[in-house]
């Protein structure tokens, strides 16, 4: 039985599927399209709560698993939940650590109770219930949950991404009832591999059911872009308008606007943060390696296009030579660059569907990169 929903619908794209809209939860409402920076460990990796607040951050993501793990969710609890926590007063998405479990799947054992697992930090025995995940996420505190679900590998056969989904189904059905008037939002997560009718079926289940908002799960999990693309249009067809669409784990910059295109509402990626690490920075023309030794007398900001802190107080030498010393700095503003890069993107997406050229924007986006759009 469907839900009343926190999302509300603004605008549409009278060419695209793109679309802007607003999340409310009890920190505040998200303005939709957004892209939400990962903060795993109840942290964005090398960045504070001030940098997060001064590029634009709406809402960031915390994962169950490793909250659960270390250091623990009642300890959390006793802080007042994950915001005290963490000095974050704006909204929080929770994983519910299905896709780590999936990463981790050598450590783990999956059955009809839950997911058994070893501890990757010190191989201590562990479980994670449907029930145990909502009830994890309950005590963090969380704005949005996530039910536990089966992330389905690629390539997988059509009967054992059948047999993944049907179990996702009924854990979201469990993680439904264990839920309790918290007031906090609970989002079911479509699976179904690569295959169009169980993906279909998978929302319509969810639906059925009945969620605060709907996940596309198990993609960007290592097939061709192109077969992302399409089997993302395949789900957000079978979706409800008037809930919000979160599209898990995706990914470029790229990706985000072709998302858009398609109807996504919300994003999440450590793409920003972990290529900020290696030295690869995103800007208005595309990638740039700072580590290479064209930089090395550059004096201009990584992007002229940019205003973040760092292009406006450091050049492209001074950020390499940071970079080729290993000195702490440069994650961070290498950081503070990438992620102040994808809030800014999703700004002007929303500002360019508001306006109803979003069409011509994404023309403009590829213009710039001087590359044809990722797909049709």
């Amino acid at each position: 039985m469907q839900r009343q929903s926190s999302f509300t619908l603004k605008n549409s794209s009278s060419e695209s599927k793109a679309r802007t809209g607003t999340v409310q939860t009890l920190h505040g409402a998200v303005q939709t399209p957004v892209f939400m920076p990962v903060g795993t460990q109840g942290t964005v990796k090398a960045v504070t709560p001030e940098n997060l607040d001064e590029f634009g951050a709406q809402i960031i993501l915390g994962n169950t698993y490793h909250l659960f793990i270390r250091p623990g969710h009642e300890l959390i609890k006793q802080f007042g939940g994950l915001h005290n926590f963490m000095h974050w007063d704006k909204p929080i998405l929770t994983d519910s650590g299905g896709f780590q479990i999936f990463s981790l799947r050598d450590l783990a054992t999956i059955s009809e109770e839950g997911a058994a697992f070893r501890s990757h930090l010190d191989g201590s025995k562990l479980f994670l219930s449907p029930e145990d995940a909502v009830h994890v996420q309950e005590a963090l505190g969380s704005d949005i949950m996530m039910v536990l679900d089966t992330c389905i590998p690629y390539p997988a056969t059509f009967e054992e991404a059948k047999e993944a989904t049907a179990l996702t189904r009924r854990w979201a059905e469990r993680s439904r009832k264990a839920q309790t008037d918290t007031g906090q939002l609970l989002f079911g997560i479509v699976q179904g591999g690569m295959y169009k009718d169980l993906r279909k079926q998978a929302a319509l289940d969810l639906i059925d059911i009945g969620f605060d908002g709907y996940a596309m799960g198990g993609l960007s999990v290592g097939e061709p872009k192109n077969l992302m693309y399409d089997m993302t249009e395949a789900t957000v067809e079978f979706l409800p308008t008037d809930h919000a669409k979160y599209l898990m784990g995706v990914g470029t910059p790229e990706d985000l606007v072709e998302g858009v295109h398609r109807g996504v509402d919300m994003f999440d990626c450590v793409m920003p943060t972990r290529n900020a690490r290696n030295g690869m920075l995103f800007t208005s023309q595309g990638k740039l390696v700072i580590k290479n030794a064209c930089y090395r007398e550059d004096q201009r900001p990584v992007d002229e296009a940019c205003n973040c802190y760092t292009c406006r107080n450091y050049s492209r030498a001074y950020l390499r030579h940071l970079f080729a010393c290993r000195e702490i700095l440069a994650y961070q503003l290498n950081s503070i660059h990438n992620l102040h890069y994808y809030c800014s993107l999703m700004a002007e997406m929303r500002n360019a569907i508001d306006e109803d050229r979003f069409v011509a924007f994404r023309k403009s986006f590829y213009d710039k990169l001087e590359k044809p759009p990722a797909h049709n």
